[in-house]
């Protein structure tokens, strides 16, 4: 919203922390000025589909306290209350329905965002604006301006940004992307990165995409937001936004956060992006559908060195993950698995373990060691525990605002270039598009009032 009336409501809702029961007298932050046994006081936002698992992950973490829960869904609201209470044995937690009366909590150190990708921007700067680290799902927004404008907050207000991009907290991924950055499959020639297909029903409603009355457990004008108006549709809501092009960005957008992230990761490529990205072909259901982002897409895109990376639904030709293709062979990853056309590095990561699931070192592998992996990536404990550990320490996150921001446009590029069908000249220094006026349009989208994105 305008600056006056933001400055008006946080002097009010600060004014009132007291009759509801906040303390009046703020204890010191734990932004690395105590002890490590000190508690950061932690805020959830949304409950849908990522919220409950990131929740629940950092009520494990004994240096962590979830005091608050935001969502504009009250049944929602209820559940993510009572299982952060249940947790704790008390009520300490409590309930909000506006995340600006959050934010002006002073005793909160930290939040977490789960929300839908039109409100990410809002929430995210507003946040970074009363100090709060974030923990921020991906896609990192909406649109790259929007991107920009968190990139901009969080480095202005000094805040940890850690994003939800957890695939580089396991070993199988970061592994891969030390054999590709110590030249193990020789020179890099292209990459594919292979994102799912189609539409899936996240919550169950099967199908639902009549017109209808809105909830009264849910403010749908609020959910909206920034967004256009349009008709409440039980099917595009909850879980499925994503399908929408209104709110979401389909597939492509949903997941360019993790394999693409991964992909820039053994690139090297993680403050800068592509120079080009064309459009190969795609398949949009009908703009007017409930359901409207498109289920099969194919862009390459250039980078300044002249690697090229294939951004694909998967299919025959392209398995789920990221492959990277060099002068002396390939490395194949994905969350089910690893491989490669070195024997030797495919011996490294080839069990899974019977527990867990998860793929591991094999046992009779032979390990490398410094003189071959020279060039060490981030080694992280875990994607939760990496962002509270930086909280307290201020050093950056295994992904930080900036990685997050890169990881994703090759997602948006792509997609405007699809959705313009058009090449896309990009400029990864100035972050601008070159002689395409119909593409730079849709750097950024226009925002419903009265909500306005402050820089």
């Amino acid at each position: 919203m305008a600056t006056s009336s933001r400055r008006q409501f946080l002097k009010k809702t600060t004014g009132a922390a007291v009759a509801f029961g906040f303390p009046s007298i703020i204890p010191a932050s734990v932004r690395g000025q105590n002890a490590p046994s000190s508690k950061i006081t932690m805020a959830v936002f949304g409950w849908g589909m990522q919220g409950p698992a990131n929740t629940n992950a950092f009520l494990k973490e004994q240096d962590c306290r979830v005091v608050a829960a935001c969502d504009l869904d009250k049944n929602h609201l209820q559940s993510a209350v009572d299982t952060v209470n249940k947790s704790y044995g008390n009520t300490d937690c409590k309930p909000y329905h506006d995340y600006r009366e959050v934010m002006a909590r002073k005793d909160i150190d930290a939040v977490m965002i789960a929300i839908p990708d039109n409100w990410h921007a809002l929430v995210a700067t507003e946040a970074a604006r009363n100090g709060k680290h974030i923990y921020g799902e991906k896609p990192l927004a909406r649109t790259i301006a929007e991107q920009q404008a968190i990139v901009n907050a969080v480095k202005k207000y000094n805040v940890i940004w850690q994003t939800g991009s957890w695939q580089r907290s396991l070993p199988q991924f970061r592994m891969a992307a030390e054999f590709v950055r110590n030249g193990l499959i020789g020179k890099l020639d292209h990459v594919v990165v292979g994102l799912p297909s189609g539409h899936k029903d996240f919550a169950g409603t099967g199908n639902k995409m009549q017109v209808t009355t809105p909830p009264p457990e849910l403010d749908y004008e609020m959910w909206i937001g920034p967004a256009t108006m349009e008709d409440y549709i039980e099917g595009r809501v909850h879980k499925n936004w994503r399908w929408n092009y209104n709110i979401g960005g389909g597939q492509l957008l949903d997941w360019i956060g993790h394999h693409c992230d991964i992909a820039h990761w053994g690139m090297d490529m993680d403050n800068s992006g592509p120079v080009e990205m064309k459009p190969l072909s795609v398949k949009f259901p009908p703009r007017s559908d409930a359901w409207n982002t498109a289920t099969e897409y194919q862009a390459e895109s250039t980078y300044a060195n002249g690697v090229k990376m294939l951004l694909s639904n998967d299919h025959d030709d392209v398995k789920m993950g990221t492959k990277w293709v060099g002068s002396d062979g390939w490395v194949w990853v994905d969350r089910g698995g690893f491989d490669s056309s070195n024997a030797e590095l495919k011996e490294t990561l080839n069990k899974r373990d019977e527990k867990t699931g998860k793929v591991v070192q094999s046992a009779k592998a032979k390990v490398l060691g410094d003189d071959v992996i020279k060039t060490k990536l981030y080694n992280s404990p875990g994607h939760q525990r990496n962002f509270l550990d930086c909280v307290k320490s201020g050093k950056p996150t295994i992904t930080p605002v900036t990685t997050a921001h890169h990881s994703a446009v090759p997602g948006h590029l792509a997609l405007i270039s699809l959705m313009t069908n058009s090449t896309v000249k990009w400029d990864p220094e100035k972050e601008v598009i070159n002689d395409n006026e119909a593409a730079s349009k849709l750097l950024s989208r226009e925002y419903r009032g009265p909500w306005k994105l402050e820089a």
